[in-house]
């Protein structure tokens, strides 16, 4: 091996995942710099290894033995590219940590990033899952990226329309799950900011502050403290943040839960479907605050299951299936797990 590959055997990743699962890797190595994904792809041996490519851990729900090749992305870099009339452009490595790369967008006076503030992981993990909260999805300042293809051993970048962006998902989920590695992403900010104020949460907040005309550091400030209320510390509970996407459901069947349940909590979307709140339905089935075995669903957030201290990853998995379970037979609606169980 040279220099650029000196791995690590049998390596904790306990302080790599926000579950905190005790979990080990095979082999670990950190990556920072691109040679490194070319020697590995040199080597076959190690290109035929399974592969986990781990980011800020935050979207990650591991075994108690990872046996694969895990290659944690320490890529860093941020720079503005350009600009024209409508945008700024700009771009930041893959191992960037998200709300810092937020923040420091802010600083340049840009808004556009600031109701994604204070989302958990790396700048590289955001187009794989399409992160979204309060009103935006990335793929709305997106506008490309570079990823190394493990197939071909190239650089190769990539647009939007082939990242096939929907609901928490894009073809770095499908497809290319197991072929790209994200190196960088580049967005577009807009110089004609306008605020997204949709979310009830944000204008409350805004209100109780007396903040009539919110600059976006003012919404970045709201959607921090409004996340940090609602949701569990990683560093003082372990967790992934909201485990379940929210379902969508045909007006018909939103229509026919309603009359049973006149509370639901749902969003009509552009076509005519409507957003369910998995929370408010987790919340219905009695799990908030319940625990199986040292796993459980967080006591002020349904939609967030809780490492009590301890617990595995087949613990997390039990917990979720049983909660999909109850969900399924009260409403005849199936949730998704949002995390990848690896």
């Amino acid at each position: 091996m040279t220099n650029l590959l000196t791995f690590s055997a049998d390596y904790s990743l306990q302080s790599l995942n926000t579950f905190g699962i005790a979990a080990r890797a095979r082999q670990f190595l950190r990556i920072e710099q691109l040679a490194q994904l070319q020697a590995i792809f040199a080597d076959a041996d190690l290109k035929a290894m399974p592969r986990l490519i781990l980011g800020g851990g935050s979207n990650l729900v591991l075994s108690d033995q990872v046996d694969a090749l895990v290659l944690h992305m320490g890529l860093k870099g941020r720079q503005i590219l350009g600009e024209d009339e409508n945008y700024v452009y700009m771009q930041a490595a893959a191992g960037e940590n998200w709300h810092e790369f937020v923040l420091w967008t802010l600083e340049q006076g840009l808004g556009g990033l600031e109701n994604l503030s204070l989302i958990p992981g790396t700048v590289g993990a955001a187009p794989i899952q399409n992160i979204g909260a309060y009103g935006i999805e990335i793929q709305e300042v997106f506008t490309s990226l570079t990823a190394f293809d493990f197939v071909t051993g190239e650089q190769v970048d990539i647009d939007k329309a082939t990242c096939r962006f929907a609901y928490r998902d894009s073809i770095f989920k499908q497809e290319y799950k197991d072929r790209m590695v994200i190196v960088s992403v580049r967005f577009a900010l807009p110089k004609r900011w306008q605020a997204r104020l949709a979310y009830a949460d944000v204008a409350q907040y805004l209100g109780q502050h007396q903040i009539d005309s919110p600059t976006a550091r003012d919404i970045s400030a709201a959607i921090i403290a409004i996340r940090q209320a609602k949701l569990p510390d990683p560093s003082r509970i372990g967790n992934a943040g909201s485990f379940f996407k929210n379902p969508i459901v045909p007006a018909s069947q939103r229509d026919s839960l309603l009359t049973v349940y006149p509370k639901l909590v749902s969003y009509q979307q552009d076509n005519g479907d409507y957003k369910l709140a998995a929370g408010w339905l987790i919340d219905q089935c009695g799990w908030k605050g319940r625990q199986l075995g040292k796993a459980g669903v967080y006591e002020k957030q349904a939609l967030v299951l809780v490492n009590h201290g301890g617990a595995t990853g087949a613990e997390v998995r039990a917990l979720a299936q049983a909660v999909q379970a109850d969900v399924y037979v009260k409403f005849a609606v199936k949730l998704e797990i949002e995390p990848v169980f690896f």
